[in-house]
């Protein structure tokens, strides 16, 4: 599609969403300010560079398909991440997990994960300088020997003890980021945690957990540039049975204190829950709250996100609640049963794309309906909304961005996987 054509059919959408009181030039203002955090994690399978060997992915985490091509080091992983940056508009944020610590002769070599500090990360933030991109963190409660298999619950002292101090340093790694790159790290506390069959006691798991939390959290951080985050799940691989960071568990526990958040991610639930319904329940109570956009196909399968209805809701929901600056933005998927870059820029075009749509609606009019009790046209209005030319407002958007438009960046990514994936071992 040329420019002319885009241009000519940008300006026609322009005067159609005009028309219902939408200004497509500052809907496209607000759209590309929005940061989205961008998981490193899809490049490898979740592999990381701190494993020596040690151990699998474990706690209900899975990564399927042998694709070929994948990063094998810090240096292929940032290339790729590079080619991504250069298909996708908007403001992506970098997603480290904590495996992803780069080690060498400069910082001392390899350590374990309670002995990690800021210079093992330090290559991470020169990334990000010099490409203008903010970080996100997570500590990283798997695929260790030290897993026994539970971590921050374990009744073994030993294991507990070197999960809590694993925590606090990345308390301390989430500073270091924040700091350096000037912008807010989310850093979010998840764990497999939990029992393949029913347990004898619930109890004691998360009475240790919170202890757990707690002794982590006690670490100094600076409350307006860092946001611990209680990501919960409700069963994984393994762990069919009881997990400990139920959704329950980490409502209440982000709830007790002021310097932790709830980071919900919509794999996390039961098939017949929605996240979208459950984002205005936490705003009316939380100043602030993070997501993992994903796509569970029956299960937490981490599936690349796709436009689809629920994935258009979430956006819808926090552009309703006036929430893009309360609302910490993340994807979270890792298919490896394709082409790495594809899958990456599907998701984050997909998320940016339902976002787009999101802010395309004319929200207090519909509103209006729905206080009247209009519920017929509320309805017809809604649906007739999904036809409106939002196509033709995303391709000027990809345009003014300077990525390819439509599936023309297709084309990069095959390029890529010629001259670059194809020659890795």
């Amino acid at each position: 599609m040329n420019e002319s054509s885009i241009l000519k059919a940008y300006e026609l959408a322009k005067e159609t969403y005009a028309e219902i009181g939408i200004d497509t030039d500052a809907v496209l203002e607000t759209l590309k300010k929005v940061p989205i955090s961008l998981h490193c994690w899809q490049g490898d399978d979740v592999i990381g560079f701190d494993s020596k060997g040690q151990g699998a992915l474990s706690g209900g985490i899975q990564t399927t398909g042998n694709y070929p091509g994948k990063a094998r080091n810090p240096q292929e992983l940032m290339q790729d991440l590079d080619k991504v940056m250069s298909l996708i508009p908007g403001t992506p944020k970098m997603n480290l997990h904590a495996s992803y610590a780069i080690f060498d002769e400069e910082n001392g070599g390899w350590v374990d994960r309670d002995q990690l500090e800021p210079k093992h990360f330090k290559k991470w933030v020169d990334y990000c300088k010099e490409r203008g991109l903010g970080c996100d963190f997570n500590p990283t409660f798997f695929g260790h020997p030290m897993c026994d298999p539970l971590t921050l619950s374990s009744p073994n002292e030993e294991t507990r003890k070197f999960w809590v101090e694993h925590g606090k340093r990345c308390v301390r790694i989430s500073q270091y980021l924040a700091e350096e790159l000037g912008q807010p790290c989310v850093m979010n506390i998840w764990t497999g945690d939990g029992y393949k069959d029913i347990p004898a006691d619930r109890m004691g798991p998360r009475m240790r957990y919170k202890q757990s939390f707690d002794e982590m959290l006690s670490e100094p951080f600076d409350k307006t540039m860092v946001y611990p985050c209680a990501e919960s799940k409700v069963f994984g691989i393994g762990v069919e049975s009881y997990t400990v960071g139920s959704a329950e568990w980490c409502l209440k526990y982000a709830s007790s204190r002021d310097d932790c958040i709830t980071l919900m991610d919509n794999g996390h639930y039961h098939p017949t829950e929605v996240v979208s319904d459950k984002i205005s329940s936490i705003l009316t109570f939380d100043q602030k709250m993070a997501l993992h956009i994903t796509r569970p196909v029956r299960w937490d399968s981490d599936h690349v996100v796709a436009y689809d209805d629920e994935t258009r809701e979430i956006f819808k929901e926090i552009v309703r609640c006036n929430a893009l600056d309360r609302v910490f933005i993340a994807l979270d998927y890792f298919d490896a049963s394709i082409n790495r870059i594809g899958a990456w820029v599907t998701g984050f075009r997909n998320a940016e794309k339902a976002l787009l749509f999101a802010l395309l609606q004319p929200y207090q009019e519909l509103k209006k309906l729905q206080d009247e009790s209009r519920f017929s046209e509320l309805m017809m209005r809604q649906e007739e909304l999904k036809t409106y030319p939002m196509g033709a407002v995303w391709d000027y958007y990809c345009l003014k961005e300077g990525v390819p438009v439509r599936e023309d960046w297709f084309k990069e990514v095959v390029k890529y996987e010629e001259e670059v994936l194809s020659k890795r071992g």
